[in-house]
């Protein structure tokens, strides 16, 4: 008893719960990969015939969730690139995946599927094929189309413009722009006739703040006999974008070429906004940080925070006593960056050392 009694004092008493402590977290946060990427409502539709195989519907809805992953994930130019990824390649990177619903309808068995893909399995293999992905960021965007014919020089703005009467006729779900369009507004309609011979310089912010979003696309559509110019004003937060886009050949009385107008133009504004916010996963930033020990709440908080940021390549616990945690946090991009990141999801930082401490 003696013995034992001695074992336990409290110094060795701490070191022996520090040394399990230590043990725990690196077999449980060490490498950490953040969180997946969750792709849901994949529904595959199939005759019930003598061959049916689920398996195979299954396989198929991996397919059918990696594409809808990577349309989301990369620019339409690398589309191609990830085209031919053969099935053994989609499982390796599945980390798990549920059947939400499945039924039998008419002789026919229908199938929801959700699946979740592991991120750093996603990057790495994007990184073998030079593409880098894009921040899944969902936005809205005021979206005013403005049409001119100059043959004319008429003025389209509202439910006469066919661009602003077919635009939301085709929404997608998956895009990550969620376009917002003007209501019918007299005063705006008068401002802009007031501007017509000057629209490309106008700032249309007399417009754009009465609806309170930060993120807006102003285009003008110029008709030239069976040309049409998209002059696209973007703007991002504070920052300001000029696109010029040219289609030949567009009958706009033609609802096939008016809907592939639009198509492409989607196609176009989710590449920019991708572009935006692509990943450079070819940086890997390393980050010293540490946080108090004693705040649990903090540490947890942080570490969730972390597994949310696309940007975080992976992050791991590399010591730990009884005042500090101190992490390795991989970041794909510059220190500025991570800060101010960080300073929006509410953490600030001591940066003096090398070693940097999270404030409480």
């Amino acid at each position: 008893m003696k013995f034992i009694f001695q074992f336990f004092k409290p110094r060795n008493l701490y070191i022996f719960f520090l040394f399990l402590a230590l043990n725990l977290s690196f077999f449980s946060t060490n490498n950490v990969n953040g969180e997946g990427f969750f792709v849901d409502e994949i529904e595959i539709v199939e005759k019930l015939e003598n061959n049916f195989n689920k398996d195979i519907l299954i396989n198929r809805g991996f397919k059918k969730a990696f594409r809808k992953l990577m349309n989301n994930l990369v620019q339409s130019k690398d589309l191609n690139k990830v085209k031919n990824i053969n099935l053994n390649e989609i499982k390796g990177m599945i980390e798990t995946f549920s059947i939400k619903e499945e039924k039998f309808i008419n002789k026919t068995y229908n199938l929801n599927l959700s699946v979740l893909f592991d991120r750093k399995k996603i990057f790495d293999y994007l990184e073998n094929k030079n593409i880098f992905p894009t921040q899944i960021i969902r936005e809205k965007f005021l979206f005013l189309p403005i049409f001119i014919d100059q043959f004319d020089n008429s003025l389209l703005v509202y439910s006469n413009n066919p661009i602003y009467k077919n635009w939301a006729t085709d929404i997608d779900k998956n895009n990550l722009i969620q376009y917002i369009l003007p209501s019918e507004d007299l005063e705006d309609l008068e401002l802009i006739r007031k501007y017509y011979l000057d629209l490309e310089d106008y700032n249309f912010e007399e417009i754009i703040e009465k609806y309170f979003l930060d993120n807006s696309i102003i285009a003008l559509f110029s008709k030239d006999q069976d040309k049409i110019k998209v002059l696209s004003k973007i703007k991002i937060q504070d920052k300001k974008f000029i696109q010029n886009n040219l289609f030949k050949n567009i009958d706009l009385n033609n609802s096939t070429d008016l809907n592939k107008l639009i198509h492409d133009l989607k196609i176009i504004y989710e590449d920019f906004w991708k572009q935006n916010n692509l990943i450079n996963t070819s940086i890997k930033l390393p980050l010293m940080i540490k946080v108090d020990n004693e705040n649990f709440d903090l540490s947890s908080k942080f570490e969730r925070t972390l597994a949310k940021i696309d940007l975080i390549n992976n992050y791991s616990i590399i010591s730990f006593n009884k005042d500090f945690i101190v992490y390795e946090v991989i970041f794909n991009g510059g220190p500025q960056n991570f800060l101010k990141i960080m300073k929006e999801k509410n953490f600030t930082f001591n940066t003096e050392k090398k070693i940097w401490i999270l404030n409480e």
